[in-house]
């Protein structure tokens, strides 16, 4: 007998699909190991639920909640893929893009843009909403890396990289409501002034363009990036628990994906 098989017994149903899951693993824990994809930008399976862009909002048995911070629990109904809940994101996906200042056509990051390619899954075509343009800064002070605060979409997770797998505290969230913003934590504000590091662990979580490595710019074209090649509900980032192999795409859902960013682009 699989000495495995007991632990692994519960289960719950997510639009229907069988979820198998462990004591303790949250709903989205448990759908990413099984290749069920439930969109989010904040959620990383090293860090604590954090549950700030609540795009990972499901519906339990009736009620919504985030699906990063609500234990898995046996014989949960959980929806995830409904109309209501894809409009409420992509809403709140709307609101990410007015509230920054993103450029994907000039971005370093498309393709590899988590919140760009959210944007595609769920069949955002407009922004909607009147542009912030928020008046953002840049820092290169660093020698290796890059800061373009203009992307930041207050996921936290570099706060939470450099705090809790660092040890360092190199980044902070300042401000409260719609003044809330990035920071660094040095006295000058500047990186370079703090002992951020190409190894350190907040140098490769940020999901859109704010934390960019220098000299490497667009070393990848676009067009054979990540997203160009997946879309990200196929896609499962490679740091996230059940990634799928990277040859795992099924052709029409390339095909799909590519469809869908021909017509943006045609309607922009």
């Amino acid at each position: 007998m699989d000495v495995d098989t007991p632990y692994m017994s519960k289960t719950f149903t997510l639009d229907g699909k069988t979820i198998p899951f462990q004591d303790g693993q949250t709903i989205i824990q448990a759908a990413l190991d099984a290749g069920s994809y439930i969109p989010h930008l904040c959620h990383h399976p090293e860090f604590k639920p954090h549950g700030s862009c609540k795009l990972c909002t499901v519906t339990v048995n009736g009620r919504q909640t985030a699906s990063c911070t609500m234990q898995a629990a046996e014989g949960m109904v959980v929806e995830s893929e409904t109309e209501l809940l894809n409009a409420e994101r992509r809403a709140l996906t709307q609101m990410l893009f007015v509230e920054g200042n993103h450029f994907c056509p000039s971005c370093e990051k498309s393709g590899d843009c988590q919140l760009q390619a959210t944007a595609y899954h769920l069949g955002m075509m407009t922004a909607h909403y009147d542009h912030f343009f928020p008046n953002r800064p840049l820092d290169a002070s660093h020698a290796e890396y890059l800061l373009d605060f203009n992307r930041c979409i207050l996921c936290s997770l570099c706060v939470r990289a450099s705090r809790d797998v660092d040890g360092k505290n190199v980044f902070a969230l300042a401000g409260r409501g719609i003044k809330t913003h990035l920071i660094v934590n040095a006295k000058s504000g500047r990186l370079a002034d703090t002992d951020f590091s190409v190894t350190d662990k907040a140098a490769s979580v940020c999901p859109v363009g704010v934390i960019l490595p220098k000299k490497r710019g667009f070393a990848v074209p676009i067009g054979e990036r990540t997203f160009d090649k997946q879309p990200i509900d196929v896609y499962v980032d490679s740091r996230l628990a059940g990634a799928l192999p990277p040859n795992s795409l099924p052709q029409t859902g390339e095909r799909d994906a590519a469809s869908l960013r021909d017509q943006i682009k045609e309607e922009g």
